[in-house]
């Protein structure tokens, strides 16, 4: 099991946000947490990332056989774990090149791999746009600084891609994309699936999950998940809005 969560309580300025939030992940899945607003869905991405703003009450989350909270927010990175925030942030006077070797060298010194040339960096660097569509020009800008919403999301996949992680966490993706912008992030996250790694894509929307495939979807909802099925569950999810699990949560269906 490369990720399993049992029993997660989050509060934050003591309102209960996550009020018992089970789910386990194995490598080579990719899974799909929908549910409405403030429901919990980027309170999961924070305290999996290790934002220190919320207090966890009660349960654990096991990543690789380890406590995750007994490792700092550097060392998750260091372990695997990336995030894609729904809003990422800006590092003017940062190259995305600068800021991708930076964290690459950190990676490979913490699992002791050997740094790669300069030449070596570049052929990766050239080889990764690919799956991005990511411009020459692009690449050379500061990090997200007056990025697009479409750009700042093929940038974080571009980072993914870059930093090969075996658990990566994608809040809200979608959010604010065109459909060709869509495509290209989803086409990105397709080709980036292996067998030794896992992706949860947390998203309100069915149609993300026209592009990227889940195996299993999860529906969030009042800080715990309450349903589970296959892609199809997202499709009914579409038909029947989140009016219809409302319903059956309060009569005790789900």
């Amino acid at each position: 099991m490369l990720l399993k969560i049992e029993d997660l309580h989050v509060s934050i300025k003591g309102k209960e946000i996550l009020k018992g939030f089970n789910l386990n992940v194995d490598r080579g899945e990719v899974h799909a947490i929908m549910g409405p607003n403030g429901t919990g869905k980027s309170t999961l991405a924070s305290v999996i990332a290790g934002k220190d703003i919320y207090d966890i009450t009660r349960g654990s989350i096991t990543y690789k056989d380890k406590n995750l909270f007994n490792l700092s927010v550097e060392e998750r990175a260091r372990e695997g774990i990336f995030i894609g925030f729904q809003y990422p942030v800006e590092i003017p006077g940062v190259s995305i090149a600068n800021f991708m070797r930076a964290a690459l060298n950190e990676i490979y010194r913490y699992k002791g791999i050997p740094e790669l040339t300069a030449a070596q960096f570049l052929r990766l660097m050239e080889e990764k746009k690919k799956v991005v569509e990511l411009t020459e020009k692009l690449s050379e800008r500061s990090v997200n600084e007056g990025f697009s919403g479409g750009e700042k999301k093929r940038n974080e996949i571009f980072q993914m891609a870059m930093l090969d992680p075996e658990l990566s966490i994608l809040d809200e993706t979608d959010s604010g994309l065109d459909i060709d912008a869509l495509r290209i992030v989803a086409n990105g996250v397709n080709q980036l699936k292996k067998a030794s790694n896992a992706t949860i894509v947390i998203t309100h929307y069915q149609r993300l999950l026209d592009y990227i495939i889940p195996d299993k979807v999860h529906v969030l909802y009042d800080g715990k998940i309450v349903k589970s099925g296959d892609k199809t569950l997202a499709i009914e999810l579409e038909e029947k809005g989140y009016e219809w699990i409302k319903k059956e949560y309060e009569q005790g269906k789900c």
